[in-house]
């Protein structure tokens, strides 16, 4: 909910491959004894909800939140430059959301069935008025994107709010988006894997924040090992270097719950297990992504620096000898 408003102030204006590939490398069990900086980064940095794929060329392609989403692109992971944006003629079909402006927030990409699949969120300022839509490319350049139309929606007297997609792909094969921030918190749905679009109208509770405070949000559920992880963001996001943002985490044996914390905590009921949270000059990391990739199992996220810019954080994880996950 609070997440987004100033996003383009800040920057001056959700991704996954196929599921999931072999790590090659061990996997390091001991957890370092304080946070790691994030990685190594150059070039064109300013990043916010960041969401990453890998080509099938080995380079990398990332998007955020912007004005018609941005697009950066690396070949190392390390050195990043900008690439344009999804829609530089714009994206009309969805103002009716975000009262004009051209900002969307919070897209998630991934590479399926030989294109690009991409959700993103159209909305305002702690407004339930909002939607998710998807797009689709060939390439995934700037400009080569479809609009394939509106996947879910909600409105003022809805008790859940339908931004933050992240599309996951279960052990048999059935694709599902997970979504959702403040209010009653993080929802799952079913999508048809022929057209990317929702199957059905059920709809399951995934994650929801109890004891005074709603702030939950930027779900993405990763499978590692016999478990979904279901990564989440608690508190509060866009307030430059004072911002609480911190990434949390639970499992569960099936995509659609339940999802319990290291100390057997529902989700549903509150709980999550923190991985990353604000240290030294790191403030408010969050909206994570988890990515494969041929030496680690990747973290990407967001946080901002002491002078209040967002900046793309990349960390390794490693799973320690119960299988939970840490950065290093």
């Amino acid at each position: 909910m609070w997440k987004r408003a100033l996003v383009t102030l800040l920057l001056g204006a959700a991704a996954v491959l196929p599921e999931p590939v072999p790590v090659p490398l061990a996997t390091p069990t001991t957890p370092p004894s304080s946070y790691p900086n994030p990685g190594r980064v150059t070039g064109d940095t300013g990043v916010h909800d960041p969401s990453v794929v890998k080509r099938p060329d080995g380079s990398y392609l990332l998007v955020h939140t912007g004005d018609n989403i941005t697009i950066k692109t690396s070949t190392d992971r390390t050195a990043w430059r900008n690439a344009g944006a999804v829609f530089p003629g714009g994206a009309p079909w969805t103002t009716s959301y975000t009262g004009g402006s051209a900002s969307l927030w919070a897209p998630d990409i991934s590479y399926r069935n030989g294109r690009y699949y991409l959700y993103y969120s159209a909305s305002t300022f702690g407004s339930r008025n909002s939607a998710i839509f998807l797009a689709t490319s060939a390439t995934g350049a700037s400009g080569s994107w479809t609009n394939q139309g509106l996947i879910v929606s909600t409105t003022s007297s809805s008790n859940y709010n339908a931004i933050d997609p992240n599309l996951v792909v279960d052990a048999q094969g059935r694709w599902w988006l997970s979504f959702g921030s403040f209010w009653t918190g993080i929802k799952l749905i079913q999508l048809d894997p022929a057209t990317g679009r929702r199957l059905g109208t059920s709809i399951t509770g995934l994650a929801q924040r109890t004891g005074g405070t709603t702030a939950i949000e930027a779900p993405f559920i990763f499978r590692h090992g016999s478990y979904y992880y279901l990564w989440a963001s608690f508190d509060a996001c866009c307030q430059g270097a004072s911002s609480t943002y911190r990434i949390m985490v639970g499992r569960s044996t099936s995509v659609t719950g339940p999802y319990v914390d290291r100390n057997g905590v529902a989700m549903t009921s509150g709980g999550g297990t923190q991985v990353l949270a604000g240290h030294g000059s790191v403030h408010g990391p969050g909206h994570q992504a988890v990515v494969p990739d041929s030496d680690a199992e990747v973290l990407y996220y967001h946080y901002y620096a002491n002078n209040g810019a967002p900046l793309l954080g990349i960390n390794l994880l490693g799973y320690d000898n119960a299988g939970w996950p840490f950065v290093y």
